[in-house]
């Protein structure tokens, strides 16, 4: 029961934040949506991402083996959402970055120090690192529609998380008045991106959550899956192994629905699939958990 409050405590703001920008917009208030993810895609997200990974205190032992087991269930997940993309017939620049790309940050982060203490949450650390290089550089490639390489070298994304990786690596820190300003900044981008989801779903249609019903549960189930056959084959111990599951199989991350946004994708379909797989997981990760712990 402890568990299962816990998760609904982390999950109940995503709610609760998306439901101010729903229903700011149903009462007819103005919401520029361009200017607020232009904002938090270029200066607050790159600060939540660089403090995370630099404030981060993780073994270098273990680093290696999480590492290499995080890409393996990555580049599984990719092929195993490509061929759901293709056999369901769906558009690949809207969908195949949702159904690759989870909460591993708001939502993994805090349930993984609950459920395995500091030193879990030092693994959830690294895979969310690996997860954010990934998503912010072949994820903002396939959502932008390809093109040139320099439109993802120029992301500021890209430039935080593997600025934030090297901190985290050399132990680095930057100057502590310095810290607290980017702080702050980042603070500003969970409920930015919250607020600005719940302006999307003011607009999305209830008769178009059957998709997002069916992909969310096929996500959940097929994530689950590789990271668990993933952390046996390498054979990691409990706690990194129940870590590696947990943020593997978290639910679509709030940005795949600003990156949709920047660049042009169905928003609003994205908007679907993140609340959809968020609402499932109320179920999906207690029960994960139970079986990992």
């Amino acid at each position: 029961m402890n568990l299962v409050l816990t998760v609904l405590e982390i999950v109940a703001p995503v709610f609760l934040l998306a439901a101010i920008g729903f229903f700011w917009v149903k009462s007819g208030h103005e919401y520029r949506v361009k200017f607020v993810t232009q904002l938090a895609m270029t200066l607050s997200v790159p600060c939540l991402i660089f403090t995370a990974l630099m404030r981060t205190d993780i073994d270098p032992q273990t680093l290696s083996a999480v590492s290499l087991a995080a890409i393996v269930a990555y580049m599984l997940v990719t092929i195993a959402s490509f061929a759901l993309v293709k056999l369901a017939r769906i558009d690949m620049r809207t969908y195949l970055a949702p159904l690759i790309f989870g909460n591993t940050g708001n939502l993994g982060l805090p349930l993984a120090l609950f459920a395995f203490g500091d030193e879990g949450l030092g693994y959830a650390v690294v895979i969310f690192a690996i997860m954010g290089v990934y998503s912010f550089t072949f994820g903002v490639w396939l959502v932008s529609g390809g093109g040139s390489p320099l439109k993802v070298i120029k992301e500021p994304l890209v430039g935080a998380t593997l600025l934030g990786a090297l901190f985290l690596w050399q132990g680095w820190e930057t100057p502590t008045f310095l810290t607290n300003t980017l702080v702050l900044v980042g603070q500003m981008a969970i409920p930015m991106m919250l607020i600005t989801l719940g302006v999307a779903l003011a607009r999305l249609s209830p008769g178009k959550l059957g998709l997002p019903v069916f992909l969310s549960v096929v996500k959940v189930a097929v994530c689950i899956a590789i990271a668990w056959g993933v952390g046996l084959w390498f054979g990691l111990p409990p706690v990194p192994f129940g870590v590696l599951v947990l943020q593997v199989s978290t639910p679509v991350a709030v940005t795949s629905f600003l990156l949709a946004e920047k660049y042009g994708a169905d928003s609003d379909s994205v908007a679907g699939v993140v609340v959809v797989s968020t609402l499932i997981s109320i179920v999906t990760l207690p029960l994960t958990l139970a079986f990992v712990i």
